[in-house]
Order: C-alpha cells, then structure tokens, then sequence
C-alpha cells in the first residue's frame, strides 16, 4: 500500500483521480495489515506530512496516517516512541532543521492519536525537558507560538515544581527577544496573533500555579531594568501586563520601590520601558501600572527619577494620542505625568507645539469615541494653562482652538491638580534646570531661574531694557570694586554679549537679595526693585564722599561731561540739562537720583486759617493704590492701611510697601480727571486714572485731622501732592495686593488697567514761566519718522486751527496761574518703556515675567514703527486747564493701530522676557494679557521720558538714539572666558549625548535633550540653586 501511495503522489493524474486514490487507501485502513506494512506507511506518510512538497501531499500524508493510526494503534505506538520524539526535537527530520514549526505541528498531531496509550506518558516526561530546552534557546515568534499552542493542549508536557517556575522565566525572556519587522498589516496581526498565544500560556500556567507568578514578575523587571547596552527588550512584554491579577498592584510597587538592591539607573530604565508598553495594541492596564510605579516612586521621593523619565518619554506618551488603538491608557499617563510634575512648566511645554495639531485631528477623524476623548484632553489643557498661567506667547493657539469647548471651573482644577501632586519636592533638581542651546530668534539672552527667582529676573531685564540706564551702567569705571554696581555692570554685560542662550545670575542674586528674603521662597519684584536701587544709591553716596578728598580716583559718577558713545556734549545736544545727559562734575546726584529720582511737594492747608506748610520729597517710584469705588466687586476691596491711596516710596524699604500711612481718602471721581479716549468694550480703569487719584487732594478731618501750629489746634486741611521735578524713567507700581481684614490675609486685585503707550505726567515749575507756557506746543509736536506723514494726512486745516486756539487758551491759563502765584503745570510726555507681569492670585505665589520695548542692534535705536507722533488733540473738547494738571494717555486709533507696519499679533516691537525663554510680542499683547488670562495682571511699570527734541535731534521713535558704549577690558575678559567655557560645555554634552545614544533605545527630544527648551521653574526648589523647602499640600501655596 505504501508503494502505491507513493506512486500516486508522484505521479502526474489530475487532482479528483488523486483524490479517489488516496480515499480508497484509506478506506484499506481498515483492512488487516502486517507490523512492517504499517511502519512503512507511517514513515511514507511522516515525510509526506514534514517533508511534504505542497500543501495537497501534506494533506494526503495527515489523512492516511491517521486513519492507518486508529486502526492499527499498536504499531504506531511502537513507531511514534519516545526516541522518535526525542530525535525529532534534538535533530529534526531528514534536511528539516529540529526548530522548524512543522516538527512541532506534527508531534502536537500524534499527541492527538497517541493520547489514551501507555506509552505518552513516558512521550510527556520527554517533551517537558526539551521544551525548557528549546525556550532557553530563544525560539522565534512562529515557533514559540507553535509550541505554546501544544503546551495548552497538552497541559501535562508543561514542566513542573523548580522546572515550572524556571520554565516561566525563560519564557518570559524568550518573549524580550521577540521583534516584528514586517511593514505589511496581514504580518503585523499575525506577529501580534503568536505574541498572545504565548502570553496565554503563562497566564493558564500562572492560574494553575500561583508560586510561578511572583519569579515571572521578577524576571519581567529583571529584563526590563537592565543597563547592557546590548540588550534592547521587546514591547511585546506589555502583553503580558494585562494577565497579571489588578490586586497585586499595591504589594508589588511597593516591593520594587523600596527594595535597596535596586539602583536608580535600572529603576529608571524600567519606568522607561513601561511607559514604551504603551504602543502596545492589545495590552490592557499598562498605564495601570505605570501610574501606579510614578506613585511608588513619589512616595520614597526617588525625584529625580520622575523628572529625567518625565522629561524623556512625555512627547512619546503624547504621540500616542493619534492612535484610537491606545489612545486612553496613554492619555491616563500622560494626565498623571503632567499634573505631577508641578515644580516646572517644562514638561507641558514639551508638548504645547503639538496640541493644536492634535485638537484639529480629533475634531475631524470622524470616529465616534473622539468627541469624548477631546474633552478629556481639553480639561486637561485647561489645567496645565492653569497651573502655569505666566506664558501667554505659548497658550495664544490652544486658547483660540479650543475656546468653544468647555471649561471646567476653578475648583475642579485645583481638586485635579492637588490629587496629583507630588507630596514633597527634592531640594535638588539639577535636571530639571535645563538651558536653551541656542538663542532664540530675538538674539537676547534670558535669565535662569535659581529657584523662585523670577521677581528677579523680571527687574533684573526691565532694567535692561532701560536704554540710558543700561549705558551709564556699562560706560562706569569700576575696575578693582566689589559693588553691587560692579556686579549690575557685569549682569548687563553678560546679558548684551554672552552666547548662551540663558545666563545664570547667582553672584548678583547673593549680593542683591535682601536680607529679609528667605532663599527659595517667592518674593515680591516691587520690594526688590526698591531694595537694590536704594543700595545702589547709596554706595554711590558712600563713594563720593570717600572720593572727596581724592579727585583723582575714580568714581561711579562719570567724570565726563560727553556721551560715552557719541562724544556730544550736553551743550551741543541743545543746551538741555536732563537727566542722563548732565553727568557733570557739577552734578552731585547720583546715578540712580538722575536715572529714576524725582521730586514731590506735599502741601497741607488749614481751612481754618489757610495757612499752608509744603514739604519737598525725593522718590523713585510712585505706588498708586486702586479707588475703592472702581476696583472689581469680585476682586477684594482694600481694607484697613490699604485705603490709603497715596504712597511715596523714597528708596528706602521696610518691608511695608504697599502699606500706605492710615487715614481716610475723599478723592474726586478719578473720571473728572480723565484725558484719554474711552474704547468701546475696554474697562474705563487706565494708569492715568490710577495717577490722577494719586495726585488728587484729599480732606484731613476726624480722626486724620492736622494740627495747625498757626491755629494751636486740629483742624480740617486738605493736603496736596504734586510732582514738581519728573524722572527720567518713571517707575509706577500698581498696589495690587489688598489686605483682607475678614480672612487675615492679602489678596490681588484682579481688576485690568489700560495701559496707554504714551502718557503725559503733570510737572509743576516755579522757576521756568516762560518755557511753561509754551510746553504746550514744542514738546508735544515730536513727530517721529515713521509717523509724521499719516499724521499730516489725517489733520485738516481746521483741526490745525482748533490745535492753535487751544494752545492759545493755554498760555492764557498759565498766564493767570503765575498772576495767582501758583505754579505752571508742564505736561511732561512719557513713552512706555516695559512692563513687569504678576501671574497669581496672592502676593505668596505665582509666577512674574515682563514684556520690554524692542531696541534693535548695537545702536539702540527702537525697532522701526508702532510710534506715533504726540501731536494730539489733547482737549478733546475738555477745559485746557484740566489738560494740564492731570495725567493724561496720548490715545492711538483702531485705524492708526491697523496701519502700523507688521501691526497687530504679529508686530514685534516688544519682547517678552520669562525667565530662560525670550519672544518677541506686540504691544497688543500688552494690552490684552489680562483679558486673555485674568490672573495676569500689570504690576510695575516703566515709562521713558519723551525728550523736546527734533527728529533729527537724536531721537528715534521717542527713545534715546546712542550706540552701547565699547566693553571695558575686564568685562571683555570675562565674556571671552564664559564664552570660551560656554563652546567646552557643549562639545562635552554633544560626546556624551553620542556615547549614550547607542546604550539607549529612548526617544530623545529633537537636536539633543537640551535644544529649545522652556524657561526654568518658579519652583519652590527651583532649577538646582534657589534651595528652598517643600511639602506644599494646597495650590494655594504652589509656584512655579
């Protein structure tokens, strides 16, 4: 029968004469056959079933041997015997290679026919020790699969006891050497297919035998933690996440996390793995566990293991969103890794440029479960903006793609931040300050945060942007000091001429925090900005009067009467004397009193007797407090000290700011004294209203009444402030923080203020009649360059009269006002030079950043347009005196505004400083920051004095035109060396980044891990040199 049966299949009948020939052969089964005609029908048909040249023989060969099998079962008992087996997996068969799938496919077929003989059993004992045999040598996928289908068939071939669990572990390794290189689908579902038949196989074994479970978790870490370079295990271990039982979560994090045998390097590059499960299809409850190892390892505070992991894998686990396969569990991690991460915004701002992209995607894939999963996703955005709500450049796009979907409220943000956050801090996170490579577009240098140093950095760039003040400061000889002026001066060098991107101002930080601020802790920028000018004014002082009797040292007050940088004389610039310009022997101020010093008269006069008594003031800046009238009635009203409305800081600090001297203020409407022009759907609450009110009288009565020496008695007196000598830079400080006599604390006012680009502060004058009266005209008609032409347009013959009318009506007014005695009111004009941000709610926490005007290049001029002329119709049909003697905004049209080069959004006249990250921005930015993100508002602001020059006079679009004065040769050397040490350190990185990227198989950020990066943290241990404690357990306390 054999010889016919291999006739038949080698010979050339069609394919139905072939299938009625093999059916006779096998209805001849049935038949009575000798021992050797049946072995030599199973050997026939074994060849054909292994060796077998199409799948048809194959066939032929499986039906005759198992009809031949059930009817002569004792000889195929002898035939398929333990040495057979044994030869088939130690050997093969024939040319057929032992490891072919087919050997096992056909000894799992005669288990089936072999089942119920004696003989198995000893066949079973064989194949337990050779497949423990065959899994130590790291099957392929096919093989494996083929091999654990027989093992679940035939459950008694599994190995037992020791063998069972070494068994186990092997095949646990096994499955890390599994990879898929197939492209096509049909091959990838194929690959995924013989991934679960294995995991199967370890999940019935685990049912069957508990004890093996625990030493297959251990060697799933073991595998997953390793440091060999060599070794890159396979994603298809995430498929056995999903059979391990959910209880055993607790106990077996908190075995791993505390175990002292394992290093951070192997618990890092375990978390790692885990989270690159995540690209796994079928895998259920892998972000289970990874949430749940990030929870483990926060509470045994192993920091900085989150932070390098977070900072590594987050832009993975966000790429994971477009896929719908595995788009929720990467969602739950990558929830769990943003909310946690709170000491820096760096980790958000990893995956901020791609989360319009991915709203725009999931708004028009079409699939059923995207609805839902955007508004997870959006609640998630809107409280990471929440938790890091100082970068307005980075939020613009999420806001406007997102702004028609739901918001959640405040109190569910904070229960979902405060459910994630880590319950302590490191008081080191030296990886977490991480440096931009390269400059940004803006080619200015930013700042790093040294731990809650942004009220710092915020000053530290408003100064900067100080134009006259940066020169005086660099152009000063200081060689051989160790001022706080000598550190300021190398501060601004390193900030004009360093190449790195951030700098890290840690000499000046040591030598200009106050004393009473405690390291690493949030402070307030206006209390430091009075601190270090004060210090600086006073060593200047100190060194003058060293300097007295040694003329011939030098000094901090410039002994020339010339411009650093242009060599003109102040008489040769007009004969002015400014601030700024005057630097004269002559001159004892300071550079400080010329800088930011002017002067203010305080007049009382009793009501009684009328008589007055003046006293003159010095100071630097100016505190306006908000009218409780105006302020927001969501906002918290000023009680207490804070209704005072009028302060004069003079430099000196105390600590009590924003603490004006008790006593009731009746102040007219601030709207009596309004100047500029109300727009439509704006808060009519501006800087010149703030101003006004400062400056208003106030009735001294009651408890507040004054003493008059002339009456022997207290009587009601109204007391006046004026500002009778104006800054060179005017620095206002907006009071926003109120203390709340109910709950015993400070709270912020929230209100917006219109900040006006131009603005004009009333200066009173004895001494100049004649220049008084006809300040009306020439200092107010500077027109610049870019502006002069439309503005000439825009002014018909008509409104030039009605100009030349008002002026007239002017120097009338003046002229009575000397007749009286009084004083005349010159309206000084002042262009803004930066702002200073508050993102917060308290004066305890948030975060501060600034936004300063743009100076282009080495000659400090303004970057062109986005400056008008002040030639305005300044009446506005109000009575001229009030023009005068209130502070008023010089307003810019809507169709001015949209006329400006690069007008709008995409101006870039303005720079927005935030720690390490610098942007360019627009003054609309400026102005509607807070409509866009309530909790940031203005805080300190700098305006620049409008010089009465012509244009070709040496101005540039209302700022200063001179070149940076050339770096002295000790601040040259000292740029040149950290320029030097700067090009070292990233040779250095770029080495070490190339020996580790072949030991790593994580997906590191775009040009290297340090490459445009986002600002260092506010945090309370900050970047690596603010120290600080933390513990914080509300978000009320949080900053970053």
């Amino acid at each position: 029968m054999d010889k016919i049966l291999e006739g038949l299949v080698s010979s050339d009948h069609s394919v139905p004469v072939k299938k009625a020939i093999v059916k006779m052969v096998v209805e001849a089964a049935e038949k009575e056959a000798t021992e050797e005609q049946c072995r030599s029908l199973f050997t026939l048909t074994t060849r054909l079933v292994l060796l077998g040249e199409d799948a048809f023989q194959r066939q032929i060969g499986s039906q005759v041997l198992e009809a031949y099998a059930r009817y002569h079962r004792p000889e195929f008992e002898i035939f398929f015997s333990k040495d057979f087996v044994l030869g088939l997996l130690q050997q093969g068969y024939e040319h057929l290679d032992r490891k072919d799938p087919a050997i096992i496919d056909y000894i799992h077929f005669c288990l089936r026919l072999v089942i119920s003989c004696p003989s198995v059993l000893e066949i079973f004992s064989v194949i337990q020790v050779e497949v423990l045999r065959m899994v130590c040598e790291r099957p392929e996928p096919a093989l494996c699969a083929r091999l654990n289908t027989l093992l679940s068939d035939f459950v008694q071939c599994i190995p037992r006891e020791k063998a069972g669990v070494l068994f186990c572990q092997q095949l646990v390794r096994t499955i890390s050497y599994f990879h898929c290189f197939a492209s096509q689908e049909r091959e990838l579902r194929e690959y995924v297919g013989q991934v679960t038949k294995v995991s199967t196989l370890l999940q019935n074994i685990w049912k069957a035998d508990p004890a093996t479970l625990l030493p297959s978790l251990q060697e799933v870490f073991a595998i997953i933690s390793s440091t060999d370079p060599s070794f890159d295990p396979s994603i298809a271990l995430a498929s056995l996440v999903q059979h391990i039982p959910v209880q055993m979560i607790t106990v077996l994090i908190k075995s791993l996390t505390t175990d002292q045998n394992v290093k951070d390097a192997n618990m890092n590059k375990a978390l790692c793995r885990m989270i690159d499960w995540l690209s796994w299809p079928l895998a259920q409850h892998v972000d289970t566990w990874v949430i749940a190892l990030l929870k483990g390892l926060a509470a045994v505070q192993k920091f900085t293991i989150l932070i390098d992991v977070t900072l590594l894998k987050i832009e993975l686990v966000f790429s994971r969103l477009w896929y719908p396969l595995v788009r929720q569990g990467a969602l739950a991690v990558l929830s769990h890794m943003l909310l946690s991460f709170q000491h820096s915004p760096e980790a958000f701002h990893l995956v901020v440029p791609h989360v319009v992209h991915l709203v725009q995607s999931l708004r028009t894939d079409g699939l059923p479960t995207s609805k839902a999963f955007l508004l997870q996703f959006t609640e998630l955005i809107h409280c990471m903006m929440y938790q890091y709500s100082g970068f307005p450049d980075l939020y613009d796009h999420i806001i406007e793609a997102i702004k028609d979907l739901p918001k959640p409220g405040e109190e569910k943000i904070k229960l979902v931040l405060n459910q994630s956050a880590w319950t302590s801090q490191s008081n080191s996170f030296a990886s977490g300050l991480v440096r931009q490579a390269v400059k940004s577009e803006t080619g200015k240098t930013g700042l790093v945060n040294l731990g809650n140093t942004c009220y710092m950095n915020s000053i530290i760039q408003t100064l900067f942007t100080a134009t006259d003040f940066r020169r005086h400061v660099l152009s000063l000889n200081l060689n051989g000091t160790n001022t706080l002026m000598k550190k300021l001066q190398m501060l601004f060098a390193f900030l004009a001429h360093t190449q790195r991107a951030a700098y890290a101002p840690r000499n000046f930080l040591e030598s200009s925090r106050p004393p009473w601020f405690n390291t690493g802790s949030q402070q307030d920028c206006s209390e430091y900005l009075r601190f270090i000018l004060d210090r600086l004014h006073e060593e200047e002082k100190t060194l003058q009067i060293l300097d007295s009797a040694k003329p011939a040292v030098a000094s901090l007050v410039d002994t020339s009467s010339k411009d650093p940088t242009t060599g003109s004389t102040s008489a040769e610039q007009g004969g002015e004397e400014s601030a700024g310009t005057k630097l004269g022997a002559d001159d004892e101020r300071t550079l400080i009193e010329r800088m930011f010093g002017g002067n203010l008269i305080t007049g009382i006069r009793c009501m009684q007797c009328n008589g007055i008594s003046e006293k003159k003031e010095r100071f630097t800046d100016l505190s306006l407090a908000f009218c409780p009238s105006v302020t927001s009635p969501n906002g918290p009203q000023p009680e207490g000290p804070s209704e005072e409305p009028k302060v004069l800081c003079q430099g000196s600090v105390n600590g009590g700011s924003e603490a004006p001297e008790p006593g009731p203020a009746q102040a007219p409407a601030a709207s009596s004294n309004v100047q500029s022009v109300p727009v439509p759907n704006e808060p009519p609450l501006s800087v010149p209203d703030l101003v006004n009110y400062f400056l208003a009288p106030e009735i001294l009565d009651e408890d507040n009444a004054y003493f008059c020496e002339k009456c022997s008695s207290l009587q009601r007196a109204e007391r006046t402030m004026k500002v009778v000598s104006a800054p060179e830079y005017l620095i206002l400080t907006l009071l926003r923080f109120s203390y709340d006599a109910k709950c015993h604390v400070r709270r912020k006012i929230l209100d917006n203020v219109t900040i006006p680009t131009i603005m004009r502060l009333p200066v009173h004058d004895h001494s100049m009649p004649t220049q008084c009266s006809s300040a009306g005209s020439s200092p107010l008609q500077v027109d610049s360059p870019d502006s002069s032409e439309n503005l000439a347009k825009k002014l018909k013959p008509s409104q030039r009269e009605e100009e030349e009318e008002e002026e007239e009506k002017e120097r009338i007014d003046r002229a009575e006002q000397l007749n009286r005695g009084e004083m005349a009111v010159q309206p000084v004009p002042y262009v803004l030079s930066s702002v200073v941000m508050h993102s917060g709610v308290s004066s305890e926490s948030g975060h501060y950043y600034s936004y300063g005007r743009n100076i282009n290049g080495a000659d400090g001029t303004q970057h062109p347009a986005n400056h008008f002329a002040l030639k305005e119709d300044l009446g506005n049909g109000q009575d001229a005196h009030s023009s005068l003697s209130a502070c008023s905004a010089l307003s810019i049209s809507p169709d001015q505004v949209d006329a400006l080069p690069n007008g709008g959004q995409e101006a870039r006249d303005w720079l927005l400083f935030n720690d390490s990250r610098v942007t360019f921005s627009s003054f609309q930015s400026v102005q509607n920051i807070t409509n866009r993100f309530p909790k940031d508002t203005a805080y300190v602001l700098m305006y620049r004095k409008q010089e009465a020059q012509s244009v070709n006079g040496g101005l540039a679009n209302g700022m200063r035109s001179s070149a940076e004065p050339p770096l002295q040769k000790e601040l040259l050397d000292a740029i040149i060396k950290d320029n030097k040490l700067y090009l070292q350190e990233q040779e250095l990185s770029a080495r070490t980044q190339a020996l580790q990227a072949p030991s790593s198989n994580c997906s590191f950020r775009p040009n290297g891990s340090d490459d445009n990066n986002p600002p260092g943290s506010c945090g309370p241990s900050g970047g690596g040199g603010g120290g600080g404690g933390g513990g914080f357990n509300t978000i009320s306390r949080l900053v970053f």
